[in-house]
């Protein structure tokens, strides 16, 4: 494995000026050369120019959060990440990437969870590279292998939760969106580490079910609804159906038998649990003709 090595350029400031300094100095010594007809003086300054132009190829700037790649006939010899202009051996080849920070967005996925629910899921991936030389030399294209590998932890990561808790305390994709991120930075970052990524941040940015299911998906979560609903609300009628019982045996308003204690209940639980509001019927006793 080819790991990063930090190389230091001359400064290109100090090596600009030595190389404008020789060029002056040549092109006099060319025309003294010339005036005085002495062809060896002649060739031996065209030589020289030519060395000379060639050093100027040996200048190339470095931005920040940039750096250079320097390969000497396929050999790989440091990585330049000083900001500023730099000078080199101008027979280096010098391959430029990126340190800045990116992020991009994967396509919408449609995957199984963990219970073989089909859903439609993306994600949005924050990376930055951190290895030039792994980055550049062990995967062939970098940039296609981290957008690949996120997909396929992204795929990975459904199977393992279902799309809703079914179950108190259970971890699902649609309640737990912290724990599901962390996760999925987690996958991704243990794929792509051999190409010298760093992951920063990884998160859902779409998740749903897939459209053949979600109409009978939305209308199970609304009956859940409404269970979870009547639950607390028959609770809450007992509760205060037993308190009301209490209240009434404790202060000793009226005495009550078993069947009006039955019927008694069940009128308050009625009305409690009633989706509609009670309409009180007043008796008004009976007529004697």
């Amino acid at each position: 494995m080819i790991r990063e090595k930090e190389f230091v350029p001359a400064r290109g400031l100090l090596a600009l000026t030595l190389l404008i300094v020789a060029s002056l100095a040549i092109l006099v010594m060319f025309i003294f050369f010339v005036k005085a007809k002495f062809p060896p003086g002649i060739i031996s300054t065209i030589f020289l120019l030519m060395l000379n132009i060639l050093g100027y190829a040996g200048l190339f700037m470095v931005y920040p959060n940039e750096a250079k790649v320097l390969m000497l006939f396929g050999d790989y010899r440091g990585t330049a990440k000083r900001a500023g202009l730099a000078w080199a051996n101008p027979f280096f080849q010098k391959v430029k990437i990126s340190s800045r920070v990116r992020n991009f967005e994967t396509e919408k996925l449609k995957v199984n969870d963990s219970t073989g629910n089909p859903v439609e899921i993306a994600s949005v991936v924050v990376w930055k590279v951190v290895d030039t030389a792994e980055a550049l030399f062990e995967v062939d294209d970098f940039e296609h292998f981290v957008r690949v590998q996120s997909e396929a932890a992204l795929r990975n990561l459904t199977t393992d939760y279902p799309y809703d808790a079914h179950e108190d305390g259970e971890i699902a994709l649609a309640s737990h969106t912290s724990h599901i991120s962390e996760k999925l930075k987690i996958h991704i970052r243990d794929r792509l580490e051999k190409a010298g990524v760093e992951v920063i941040e990884a998160r859902i940015s779409h998740l749903a079910y897939a459209p053949e299911i979600a109409a009978a998906m939305l209308q199970r979560q609304q009956a859940s609804a409404v269970v979870a609903a009547r639950t607390k609300i028959v609770e809450g009628a007992v509760g205060m159906v037993e308190m009301a019982l209490k209240q009434l045996a404790q202060d000793e308003i009226i005495e009550l038998d078993e069947q009006s204690r039955a019927a008694m209940v069940s009128n308050l639980l009625v009305v409690l649990c009633s989706d509609r509001a009670a309409h009180p019927v007043v008796n008004a006793g009976t007529l004697n003709h």
